[in-house]
């Protein structure tokens, strides 16, 4: 009858998490190039040796986040130094944490030329280091393929990379992920382009965060009362040994 309880709550911890990565996709659903988590889960199988045999028992994992991979809306601002991917890449950006990949590209240009993210992090060309441009030269125009110019001339290129979240993965301010290892540079990828004057909205869909939730609730009121009626099994056979 124990198994009934640690079941129960292996489940209730299970469903504690995804509640709280529901919650965060909610809370993201206007957040400029941010990937909604989700929750992947895998039974975790207790084997338990009594005397008549093998009892098997499963348990809920804590399970794994994962990043949505699905790209958001790409939504018109006219700026010049807004930007989104349409493709499976991302920008990168040199933080204090390390490199971090967002698919936010709403950028400004400072007075010493580096490109940077609204926080102030260097944006990085396809080389890896961080972008710089004049900035008394003009206007940045930006084609398809990434590559800036300035009065008709080239002076850079924008980088874009390739990279999969994994597993548990950790954020980075609103909508970056912080990569591990080094991301791949994207060139000469017909179906990754840049397109400039844009940004990417969150790629959460609120319906299906707002039917999940019900889900959760129910599966937490289903453990909740396999936890009690367990509990109460248990009472029973107590009361029933004291008599």
């Amino acid at each position: 009858m124990n198994d009934g309880l640690t079941v129960g709550l292996s489940a209730q911890l299970a469903l504690e998490k995804r509640l709280t990565t529901i919650a965060s996709n909610i809370a993201n659903t206007r957040t400029v190039g941010f990937r909604a988590a989700e929750v992947k889960f895998e039974d975790l199988i207790a084997r338990q040796r009594v005397i008549e045999g093998v009892n098997t028992v499963a348990y809920a994992s804590d399970g794994a986040e994962f990043a949505n991979t699905g790209s958001g809306a790409l939504e018109k601002t006219g700026s010049p130094l807004d930007f989104a991917i349409n493709g499976d890449a991302w920008f990168a950006l040199e933080t204090p944490a390390g490199i971090a990949v967002t698919r936010d590209g709403r950028f400004t240009v400072r007075g010493d030329g580096a490109v940077v993210s609204l926080a102030g992090h260097a944006v990085l060309d396809p080389g890896g280091a961080p972008l710089e441009v004049n900035p008394d030269g003009g206007r940045l125009d930006v084609g398809a393929d990434g590559f800036i110019r300035q009065d008709g001339n080239q002076v850079g290129a924008l980088g874009v990379f390739a990279y999969q979240p994994g597993a548990d993965f950790v954020r980075h301010g609103d909508s970056g992920i912080l990569v591990e290892g080094d991301p791949q540079p994207v060139v000469d990828a017909p179906d990754v382009t840049i397109v400039q004057g844009y940004v990417e909205q969150s790629n959460v869909d609120p319906v299906e965060e707002l039917t999940q939730l019900i889900m959760v609730q129910r599966s937490f009121e289903n453990a909740n009362a396999m936890i009690r009626d367990t509990e109460d099994s248990m009472k029973k056979l107590i009361d029933a040994f004291h008599r």
